[in-house]
């Protein structure tokens, strides 16, 4: 997806980013500005089966063999690189993905990435400025690109540093079995042979609660790739074909993987992480892989400081063979919030985590913040055994405010949710004030016990940061499709009025919650219009203008331990 309101993230974390030290991070060996540049476009690229990619080339104006960067673009991205890294001894090449702005071909997103990508790697890397050794970069749907082309496992792949990007692009599209309606509304319908349109729909705009959905879709021209989308609603052949989940082991190059706590890529990001540090395919892809995570939101990694100078010492380590100590790095550096302090950190989760359960009770009333819901890191002896109900209407959803969505700028990143908590359809549970500082550092998790009258529906879960003047400051979120709760390959439909076990992701965090200050947990059915609305009918996604109320009832008690798990540092 395409990077907007840079200046707007960099602005609002600004303040706590000047304070950053990273000037470890640029010590010296570095290579120095000492070439002109020459700039060249359009530059063809051959692809085996004969069409040509265009490339904008930046390289040194002076003899010799350089290594090469290159960032495979469905979006222009990398100009700047460019102007920064060729003086340094780099040719930088951009290169426009199939069918983009001046490349030939037909573009279809994702589908012939991975084997143009590596067919691009083969040329530069035999071109007579070319020392053999490529890099990659870019971000988004850029940063995916380095990635679906890794396994292909080009010889002259030496590394790479992707940014805010997926390990399967049904994680991009789909999350937890639930669509992000705003990722296919804003990306998929937007775009065309070519270029990109520039347009966010509001999010109360009507387009978004048009029903069928498909119906919306045809409103758009050359959107094959977004009904498939909608044809593949699990996880099949479809997303495998292109996507890595399955292919860490034929990796060869290691990656710097940048992403922000408020990234709606941040979950994939750590996936990607795990899955190289894991299963990498060489050594150097399982030893050598780090990553940096900060407090931005999807496209606010430039904010990181020094963030071209990272850059640099990382392809200085890996392909001009500098002694700059990046082998000797800690392999996770993140941003503590709420201490507003980055740390190096070894593992993930981290060795020291205590995963805590904070257990969900209530008198069997805790819809809104008017409620008695409760947070207790205890379960009760008594007085905890009910039930809290409400009604889900899709007709009437609960507006996405703060969090991972990856568009509408007025409303992503940590905003104050108690307008969304004094619905009666949102329980609320919250905790008593913190009697000292709490760490929660890592993967959060909801265990969730739960019926409805549907057949198909959606849970959602939101952790907020209860301040004592009342503001509940958003900290992560998550949802899950009641049918994908066993498999997001085989989806089930669930029996009305039956006990089911639900986990829900709220991905990934690193946050100290204040003495004084309240840890409080929402649970309702829909966050839109970054998710689709489940129109609890069963029905296949967006073939169906009907819709259906639901009955929901969430449980808690010694037979029925609803808890929220948080991974509290010592």
């Amino acid at each position: 997806m395409e990077l907007r309101s840079r200046s707007l993230v960099a602005a609002f974390f600004g303040a706590i980013l000047i304070a950053a030290d990273y000037a470890a991070m640029a010590e010296p060996p570095r290579s120095e500005p000492l070439y002109r540049v020459k700039h060249e476009t359009k530059v063809p690229v051959p692809m085996r089966d004969g069409v040509k990619l265009a490339a904008e080339i930046f390289r040194p104006d002076a003899p010799g063999k350089f290594p090469v960067l290159m960032c495979h673009r469905y979006f222009r991205e990398g100009a700047d690189r460019g102007q920064f890294f060729a003086p340094r001894g780099y040719v930088v090449a951009l290169i426009d993905c199939r069918g983009r702005y001046d490349s030939e071909g037909t573009w279809v997103p994702y589908v012939n990435d991975p084997q143009d990508g590596f067919d691009a790697q083969e040329w530069l890397g035999r071109q007579p400025w070319s020392n053999g050794k490529i890099g990659t970069f870019g971000t988004s749907y850029n940063g995916f690109t380095q990635l679906m082309a890794a396994p292909l496992a080009s010889p002259f792949l030496k590394c790479m540093v992707p940014q805010e990007c997926q390990q399967t692009n049904f994680g991009h599209i789909y999350n937890d079995g639930v669509m992000q309606l705003n990722v296919v509304f804003e990306f998929g319908l937007h775009t065309k042979q070519g270029s990109q349109i520039q347009q966010i729909f509001p999010i109360d705009h009507p387009h978004y609660r048009r029903l069928p959905l498909l119906a919306a879709v045809d409103d758009f021209p050359q959107v094959e790739h977004v009904k498939d989308w909608f044809r593949h609603a699990r996880y099949d052949d479809y997303w495998k074909s292109y996507g890595i989940k399955e292919k860490y082991a034929k990796i060869q190059a290691p990656a710097l993987f940048l992403t922000g706590w408020y990234d709606n890529l941040c979950h994939e990001t750590w996936r990607n992480f795990l899955g190289f540090r894991t299963n990498g395919g060489s050594e150097a892809a399982r030893t050598g892989t780090k990553i940096i995570v900060g407090p931005w939101t999807h496209g606010g990694s430039f904010a990181l400081p020094g963030f071209l100078d990272v850059m640099l010492r990382w392809y200085d380590y890996w392909l001009k063979e500098m002694k700059n100590g990046v082998d000797r790095d800690a392999p996770i550096r993140i941003y503590v919030m709420g201490a507003d302090k980055w740390r190096d950190e070894h593992e993930w989760p981290l060795a020291r985590t205590r995963f805590t359960p904070f257990f969900l009770t209530s008198g069997g009333h805790a819809n809104s913040l008017r409620g008695d819901g409760r947070l207790v890191p205890d379960s009760p002896d008594v007085g905890w055994a009910k039930t809290d109900r409400f009604v889900y209407d899709p007709e009437n959803p609960v507006y996405t405010l703060g969090g991972q969505i990856s568009t509408h700028a007025d409303i992503w990143g940590p905003r104050d949710r108690r307008v969304r908590q004094e619905r009666d359809d949102v329980l609320v549970y919250t905790t008593e004030p913190l009697e000292k500082d709490i760490e929660v550092t890592g993967p959060v998790e909801l265990k969730l016990f739960v019926s409805s009258s549907a057949v198909d529906t959606d849970f959602t879960a939101t952790l907020t940061d209860v301040h004592p003047d009342g503001r509940a400051i958003h900290i992560c979120e998550g949802i899950r499709g009641v049918t994908f709760r066993d498999s997001l390959e085989h989806p089930t439909p669930i029996e009305p009025g039956k006990i089911y076990e639900l986990s829900i992701s709220l991905w990934e965090t690193s946050m100290v919650f204040k003495a004084g200050h309240r840890i409080r947990l929402e649970v309702s059915s829909s966050n839109f219009p970054r998710y689709a609305r489940n129109q609890n009918t069963g029905l296949p996604l967006g073939t169906s203008a009907e819709m259906h109320k639901a009955q929901q009832t969430v449980y808690h008690g010694p037979d029925h331990p609803s808890r929220l798990i948080l991974p509290v540092i010592p």
